[in-house]
């Protein structure tokens, strides 16, 4: 009996705790944009100053396409820390490793040399498929990666894709899985040096505020400000995690959905535009003094 109260007033405590640092103001607004979106979504919002967050079913499953290669990259690190991988070490490229598409990586010749920290680069910069299948091969595969998410307190983020009992889930979520709320954390993490150690986490962060693909939410965030961020699309959904290093303190937030119906692959997916439109209205929320905004027809070059 005194357990049970004992619990129910732990539950009491935590929502109540919650609620003190939910932005309801900018829940609303972020309501509003989801409301007529033909498809599931969830997003995870945090001002790292202030605590305050918004939470959308930011704990649902959702697919990670290739957000999943921040777990990757992770997994390779963890051996190159190990003594495992050398950073620098001077790999070779087989025509096997080729994931067909417009891969950079995937257009160079049978026995062509290439260091495993470009390798890295590429995953992550260019989003390049047959890098980052390479990358998995090396960090022991998705198995390997999987074992430090769950040491590292991530319950629902997984590598699914050529992983040893992951078929149904990769089935139902492709190549990986996890929840808003864990991609945002794990970037969070990275920004604070907590991933396998300071040196790891830094080096991982700087390929993250080079990314190619920068049409979407980091459109919508002046250029001159730093951005750490991963992108995912497959024909039913589209996501991005980000964090912003903005002038009034850093936030981070995701955004993921799933089982759109809108399968297109322009500008105009409403994937795409829900990604912008939320980027738009978090930068315009945390930064209200700013008055910048995208250069005229900027939208043509996206």
């Amino acid at each position: 009996m005194i357990r049970s109260v004992f619990i129910i007033l732990l539950m009491l405590f935590c929502l109540q705790t919650r609620a003190q640092f939910e932005d309801k103001r900018l829940k609303e607004k972020l309501m509003a944009l989801v409301k007529d979106f033909r498809g599931d979504v969830g997003i995870y919002v945090k001002h790292l100053k202030t605590g305050k967050e918004v939470v959308i079913s930011a704990d649902s499953l959702f697919p990670t396409a290739s957000m999943i290669k921040i777990p990757i990259t992770i997994g390779v690190f963890e051996k190159i820390e190990q003594g495992a991988l050398d950073y620098h070490a001077t790999l070779t490229y087989r025509d096997s490793l080729l994931y067909a598409g417009e891969d950079l990586l995937g257009s160079f010749r049978d026995g062509e040399k290439i260091s495993l920290s470009k390798v890295l680069m590429l995953m992550i910069t260019t989003s390049d498929n047959t890098a980052s299948l390479w990358c998995q091969s090396l960090a022991g595969t998705g198995s390997s990666i999987n074992s430090w998410l769950e040491r590292n307190g991530y319950q629902h983020t997984r590598v699914n894709s050529r992983t040893p009992g992951r078929e149904e889930a990769r089935g139902r979520y492709g190549w990986g899985q996890t929840t808003p709320r864990e991609m945002a954390n794990l970037l969070v993490q990275l920004r604070r040096g907590e991933v396998i150690s300071p040196r790891a986490s830094e080096r991982i962060y700087r390929n993250l505020v080079r990314i190619y693909w920068d049409s979407e939410a980091l459109s919508q965030i002046p250029p001159h400000v730093q951005v750490a961020s991963k992108q995912g699309a497959v024909d039913r959904s589209r996501s991005e995690v980000v964090l912003v290093n903005a002038p009034h303190g850093d936030y981070v937030f995701c955004v993921i959905t799933k089982n759109q119906v809108d399968e297109s692959w322009t500008p105009n997916n409403e994937g795409y535009v829900l990604l912008r439109n939320v980027s738009r209205l978090l930068w315009s929320h945390f930064e209200p003094e700013s008055k910048w905004k995208p250069a005229t027809k900027i939208e043509e070059w996206y």
